[in-house]
């Protein structure tokens, strides 16, 4: 699907990235396996990850190389992408997939947990990207995959800095597929459901919570790598400025906002009339306080 390609995958070396990375060089993709050996918070520094990986991929017969720079950083993500051209002479995809969890209520949450998650998820999204941007303009092609979440599409307790740096990662992905087109590049969402260290740290303090780790653990990393691979693969070359949900063996285009009902007044609207008349009239159609487990409530088989 990827034969031949060039592909910087970050967050790759363990999880969800690190089966991108493995699917996308048993297609045939040369790989730079970007990963900064991090905790889940972000804290500490290890080459190791990135390194295990690649030899994973040398030992399978496919092409890879380690890099440990953070996608935090502007001149660090833009090392990535030319840690692909430095190596495989060119760059025609990025699967943004870096992230960190530093999961607090809102009214809890410091400035540091706030902004930690953000330069990691949204900020390394737009370094990445932005980098690799020019380089797709110049060949006049590219693919873009960013890991979203429903946490940010839906909502989700305790996530305000993941959830706002999630739903930001969606509107990038939308205006890179809208001001990249004309250059033939695409840009598209994933929203994985996967058992990872990211959410390794969910309460098993009842049977509720035991049963519902259970269900997660059997939705593996390796189930999103398929689509991750398609949707850098020629075969994409349609799909663009997408959001795709997979949970284990099911994938599910998300809708995306657009008005759900309209009210209309010819003389215009007075908070009072707007109290009277237009919130009665939407009522029906407001959003109830949903979580993601709420909209995907049944069980993936």
């Amino acid at each position: 699907m990827v034969e031949g390609k060039v592909v910087v995958v970050t967050g790759a070396g363990g999880g969800i990235g690190r089966d991108i990375a493995l699917a996308m060089a048993s297609h045939g993709a040369r790989v730079v396996v970007n990963d900064i050996g991090a905790a889940v918070d972000g804290e500490g520094r290890n080459a190791g990850p990135a390194q295990q990986v690649v030899d994973e991929i040398h030992a399978l017969g496919g092409e890879a190389v380690p890099s440990t720079d953070t996608v935090a950083e502007a001149g660090n993500a833009a090392k990535i992408v030319q840690c692909a051209v430095d190596h495989f002479g060119r760059i025609d995809a990025v699967v943004n997939n870096a992230g960190i969890l530093r999961d607090r209520f809102f009214h809890k949450m410091s400035v540091d947990e706030w902004d930690a998650v953000i330069k990691v998820h949204l900020y390394g999204a737009y370094f990445v990207s932005r980098a690799a941007a020019t380089f797709f303009k110049e060949q006049n092609s590219g693919a873009m995959v960013h890991m979203t979440s429903t946490s940010g599409l839906i909502g989700n307790f305790g996530q305000a800095n993941y959830s706002a740096a999630k739903l930001g990662i969606a509107a990038l992905s939308k205006s890179i597929a809208l001001d990249m087109l004309k250059f033939n590049v695409r840009s598209n969402c994933i929203a994985p459901f996967a058992w990872s260290r990211m959410i390794g740290a969910i309460p098993t303090d009842t049977e509720e919570q035991k049963a519902r780790v259970a269900r997660i653990q059997q939705m593996t990393p390796a189930k999103i790598a398929p689509l991750a691979v398609y949707l850098a693969s020629d075969a994409a070359k349609e799909v663009n400025g997408q959001i795709f949900s997979v949970r284990n063996n099911e994938i599910s285009l998300i809708s995306q906002p657009r008005p759900v009902r309209t009210i209309h007044r010819s003389e215009g609207w007075t908070p009072q009339t707007i109290a009277e008349h237009a919130m009665p009239a939407m009522r029906a159609n407001f959003y109830p306080l949903d979580r993601s487990a709420d909209v995907f409530s049944w069980d993936p088989v």
